[in-house]
């Protein structure tokens, strides 16, 4: 069953007022319906209202700026989840410039939005990625560890500092550090689950690099965590706390699929096509969620046999599909 989706038993007092950029994302979707659940009033700023009504339904309230809200609206918590995908196109110089545009125009407008109200929100989630520490064979990675010079880091960096800045005005700011978000209707796993399903899964290069994943379904359970617990701040890894080598993640799909693994795709052939973007694919890193961890959240999927199970079982697949678990 899933409990993203049930009911939840929120009483009106403890209900909030929830602002979202990217509502209309794939883990921005499962946020709102989340929420919606609970009882809270859900804005989302969507820069197309009719896609946005399509998708998250009449419960919402939807502004296509926040001009459109007065300076006394009561706002609770900001999740900002906008941002254009990073491995849609190979980064040129102009795909670069459109996704720093895409993650850094919405944060600082949700920061001065953040400023000019009466009552500042209490907190300020906004994502970022663990592509915030660069490229890294073996070592365990947790949120102590800093960037390098390279773009997937300049890009996490620089969106980080922009929402950081919602401190000023007294707000707790929490930057998510996602990892490869796992569901089953968006984010990595309907396009690495496809060619397996086809027989022609493969392992990307070595496959003794990193992959770090987690369930959406805790996603959504941590954004909710970190809402409750004033403690929670900073950087905050979005990772299951079990991660996998690239080649035992494609093994675990192949097997889960019913499905063989016999392809190799050479790490060369794979920077040749995509240049600096393939780092992604055939780099890696080894995050761990240290501070969730401590701070007392539970996984509801720590490993990545339950997780596959969740999303891609034929009893998921019955009900439509559990991803929001």
């Amino acid at each position: 069953m899933s409990s993203v989706t049930a009911p939840a038993s929120t009483s009106q007092a403890n209900r909030r007022s929830v602002l979202i950029s990217g509502a209309t994302g794939f883990i921005g979707g499962h946020v709102v319906r989340r929420f919606l659940a609970r009882g809270d009033t859900v804005t989302v700023l969507a820069r197309n209202p009719g896609k946005a009504r399509d998708r998250l339904g009449p419960e919402v309230r939807i502004v296509t700026s926040l001009d459109a809200l007065a300076r006394d609206t009561p706002v609770d918590a900001i999740i900002n989840l906008a941002g254009a995908p990073i491995l849609a196109r190979r980064w040129t110089r102009g795909r670069r410039q459109e996704l720093l545009a895409s993650r850094l125009v919405p944060t600082q407008a949700l920061v001065e939005f953040a400023g000019r109200l009466a009552n500042p929100p209490p907190v300020f989630v906004s994502a970022s990625a663990i592509g915030y520490y660069g490229v890294h064979a073996d070592e365990p990675l947790d949120e102590r560890t800093g960037p390098q010079a390279i773009f997937q880091s300049e890009i996490c960096s620089r969106w980080e500092a922009v929402a950081v800045a919602a401190q000023s005005t007294g707000t707790r700011v929490v930057l998510l550090r996602l990892g490869v978000v796992l569901g089953r209707d968006g984010g990595a796993l309907p396009s690495l689950a496809t060619p397996v399903r086809l027989g022609l899964g493969g392992v990307l290069g070595t496959g003794h690099q990193w992959l770090s994943w987690i369930h959406v379904g805790d996603v959504v359970r941590l954004i909710e965590f970190v809402l409750d617990n004033p403690a929670v701040h900073g950087p905050l890894n979005a990772v299951a706390p079990a991660p996998e080598t690239q080649r035992a993640f494609q093994q675990a799909l192949a097997k889960q699929l019913h499905r063989p693994l016999w392809l190799r795709v050479p790490a060369v052939v794979l920077r040749l096509g995509l240049g600096e973007m393939s780092e992604l694919l055939v780099d890696g890193q080894k995050v761990l969620p240290a501070k969730a961890l401590a701070a007392g959240f539970e996984f509801r999927y720590p490993q990545l046999e339950a997780a596959l199970n969740d999303l891609l079982s034929a009893a998921a697949a019955s009900k439509g599909g559990s991803a929001e678990a």
